[in-house]
């Protein structure tokens, strides 16, 4: 990036850096102001290119595949059931493709913003930890929010304090092993806070964080270079503190082993042989009948981009009163239902293209080589949890969970196209 005065270096690379810094606190206030600055991001950067007449950042295949799909979103709202609200989310989908291209383009430049963003994150995980674990054993956290079902500490009623540290856990491992290279009095205090992190996802009683902490813990162990000592210890740490915890309160535990167990039909025989296993519960196994009904009718197309929540109350979809929901609550199933075989298709292509370059690092391994850094297998595991075919998910549409779920793209890219040019 090149900038003609200090007006223009203000205005493209430190309101974008400022804002891209603060998302990991955006992302505990909601979807509104972490999308706002993306958006935001996208505009200015795509302002710069036009401004400068520079459209070299885009002229890669990873992008041409984002526009292939971002066109097809829109193609099939346009002429597949269409609705406003599924125009909405088709049209303004290409903001993720050059939010990604402008960090990018920003860590090329600079890339101190990476310190920045770890300390956000950094203070992010601190006060969530003290307040989660406050709100776990008192019943509500310093703001007086009383804890419900579930801990969630400034989350409140949407209980996503699992979600939001089992999606960021793997960007904040990754970045704090990239800066500090060698060991020193405050990497053991950030190995206490990855220890009690891991801990508080547990505590959540949020059953797919746990699953996903657990995957990118065995993804970095079985792939890293230098982490698995390390990784086995933050692991190993924190799976003994659950355990003392559970018998001081059981709560969690009750949560997340207990009910998973008698939701799945694992605990009564006499049921079990009536009803059969469930795929993690009845009211998920029902959702994807009705998904998958769906998809029988609609299998080019599929029935809309956000419109499961419309046809699962029709009747030859429906399973039972519980079929109905917002999203089907897996991201394959939710995809293959709305988009169909064509959209069913980026996604397999993005697994299938993950799965290749996770293969070469393995055979290369065998040869004491390795194909990614450390760095990139952490932010590559957080990548794992949302590719991971089998576990419930939110909805791929969100706003909140494409936001996370991005944070990985930029420093990725970024690593491994500095990697190449040395």
């Amino acid at each position: 990036m090149i900038f003609k005065s200090n007006k223009e270096k203000l205005l493209f690379y430190n309101l974008p850096f400022f804002l891209f810094s603060l998302i990991p606190f955006f992302l505990i206030t909601g979807p509104f102001l972490s999308d706002l600055s993306i958006s935001l991001i996208s505009i200015l950067f795509i302002t710069y290119c036009i401004k400068n007449k520079d459209y070299s950042y885009f002229k890669n295949k990873l992008f041409f595949m984002f526009l292939t799909f971002w066109g097809y979103l829109i193609l099939n709202t346009l002429i597949n059931n269409f609705n406003i609200d599924s125009l909405k989310i088709s049209l303004f989908y290409f903001r993720y493709g050059v939010f990604v291209t402008a960090i990018i383009a920003l860590l090329n430049f600079d890339d101190k913003i990476i310190k920045y963003f770890f300390y956000c994150i950094f203070i992010c995980f601190v006060v969530l930890i003290l307040d989660g674990f406050y709100q776990y054993f008192v019943g509500e956290n310093i703001l007086g929010w009383k804890k419900s079902e579930r801990t969630s500490s400034f989350f409140g009623e949407e209980e996503i304090l699992g979600s939001y540290l089992s999606r960021l856990w793997p960007i904040f491992f990754g970045i704090s092993i990239y800066i500090f290279k060698q060991k020193n009095k405050l990497f053991y205090l950030f190995i206490l806070i990855f220890i009690l992190s891991e801990a508080l996802i547990f505590l959540s009683g949020d059953r797919a964080a746990f699953f996903n902490i657990n995957l990118s813990a065995i993804f970095v162990i079985l792939l890293s270079q230098k982490l698995l000592k390390l990784r086995l210890l933050t692991l190993s740490s924190s799976i003994l503190l659950i355990i003392i915890i559970s018998f001081i309160n059981p709560t969690a535990k009750e949560r997340v082993v207990d009910m998973t167990l008698n939701q799945m039909n694992l605990v009564d025989e006499k049921k079990q042989k009536e009803e059969g296993v469930y795929i993690f519960s009845i009211n998920h196994t029902h959702h994807y009948i009705t998904a998958y009904r769906m998809f029988l009718d609609n299998k080019i197309l599929g029935v809309g981009v956000k419109n499961f929540r419309k046809f699962c109350k029709v009747k030859k979809y429906e399973v039972s009163h519980l079929s109905c929901s917002s999203h089907p609550h897996n991201t394959y199933v939710q995809i293959l239902s709305e988009t169909g075989i064509i959209g069913f298709f980026f996604l397999i292509s993005l697994l299938i293209y993950f799965c290749i370059n996770i293969s070469k690092h393995i055979i290369l391994r065998f040869k004491s080589k390795y194909y990614f850094t450390d760095f990139e297998i952490c932010v590559l595991s957080g990548i794992a949890i949302y590719l991971w075919p089998f576990i419930p998910t939110g909805n791929i549409f969100n706003n909140w969970l494409n936001i996370i779920m991005i944070l990985n793209l930029p420093f990725l890219i970024w690593s491994m196209k500095k990697k190449a040019s040395h």
